[in-house]
């Protein structure tokens, strides 16, 4: 396991490369840059030629990428082109609040959707298995921004129970649990309309893994030694149901990261997500390449804890 960690470990880096590669390259080919917001007829055309050379934007494309892997490789993600604020602490600031919400959807994903899929399976063609698949193609198909402004209407705008955005009021005084409660009314919508595709595609994937386990001769025998119908689903026939369910942990993991983008910026959540439309919007290619390089390291390391979980579900995996 241990050799296999260190071999996946470093596949990351060419995977990594090749990526940040690709980024750079399809950003140069979209239209505009950096001093598009300086367009001006106040600005003269030199001035802005003279901006161009002092961000090396006047060179080729190959050699301001090489410029940016030196520097990249010297620990330095360089400056903003629109605050002149350093990348590093800017992604760092705001990577906190994205892992928060990126992690609180899992937990949602997997702790509701699991438990609905193996209900949808031991109650195969009732009303409420029915009922639970028109819930979970209604999930696959709600655009997440659609559902967002769904929420924030009702709860937020007619109900008046959870703030519309942000992540905290400055005018809060609490400390500790109080503290904590104040900031989960604003993690609540946001975490859902992140975990609502997810909930849906988790639950199919259990239910038809579910219904494939408990045909199994095994389960029968299980059945016919007298045991509870409880031991047998969950001691039984869920744990050798979840490799598929695994499998959705690990390619869901873009996914939740791609959706931060949008979720993040219905909600003005201050995380990677807003900070990445903010950079789109100003074509700060400097912070974009630096929420790429960030973003492709976190998808790596949740597809090799993926990886791993498997063996520890199914003994029989080996690497």
């Amino acid at each position: 396991m241990r050799r296999y960690i260190r071999k996946r470990l470093l596949q990351v880096i060419p995977v990594v490369f090749g990526i940040t590669i690709l980024t750079f390259f399809i950003m140069k080919l979209a239209p505009g840059g950096p001093l598009t917001g300086m367009i001006s007829p106040r600005v003269s055309a030199e001035s802005l030629q003279r901006a161009m050379e002092a961000m090396g934007l006047n060179e080729p494309i190959i050699v301001q990428y090489w410029n940016w892997l030196k520097e990249l490789l010297q620990g330095n993600f360089g400056y903003s082109t629109y605050n002149n604020q350093p990348v590093l602490a800017q992604i760092l600031e705001r990577l906190p609040a994205t892992l928060l919400l990126t992690v609180t959807a899992f937990l949602f994903s997997f702790v509701i959707g699991i438990p609905l899929g193996v209900y949808s399976a031991t109650h195969k063609y009732s009303k409420g298995d029915y009922g639970l698949t028109v819930f979970s193609f209604i999930g696959i198909s709600l655009p997440s921004f659609f559902f967002g402004m769904g929420l924030i209407y009702i709860f937020a705008l007619r109900l008046g129970w959870l703030p519309t955005s942000g992540f905290g009021s400055s005018t809060f005084q609490g400390e500790g649990l109080a503290l904590v409660l104040h900031k989960l009314k604003y993690l609540i919508m946001p975490a859902m309309v992140m975990s609502l595709s997810n909930i849906a595609t988790v639950m199919r994937f259990a239910r038809s893994s579910m219904i494939e386990t408990l045909n199994q001769d095994y389960i029968r025998t299980a059945r016919a030694k007298g045991l509870s119908e409880k031991v047998v689903i969950y001691r039984h026939a869920l744990k050798n149901s979840m490799i598929p369910v695994i499998t959705i942990f690990g390619q869901s993991i873009p996914s939740l990261f791609g959706g931060a983008y949008i979720t993040e910026k219905v909600f003005a959540w201050p995380g990677m997500g807003l900070l990445g439309v903010e950079a789109i919007a100003n074509r700060d290619y400097q912070i974009l390449m630096g929420l790429t390089l960030f973003t492709a390291i976190l998808v790596m390391l949740g597809n090799l804890l993926a990886d791993i979980m498997y063996s520890l579900v199914d003994p029989r995996i080996r690497y």
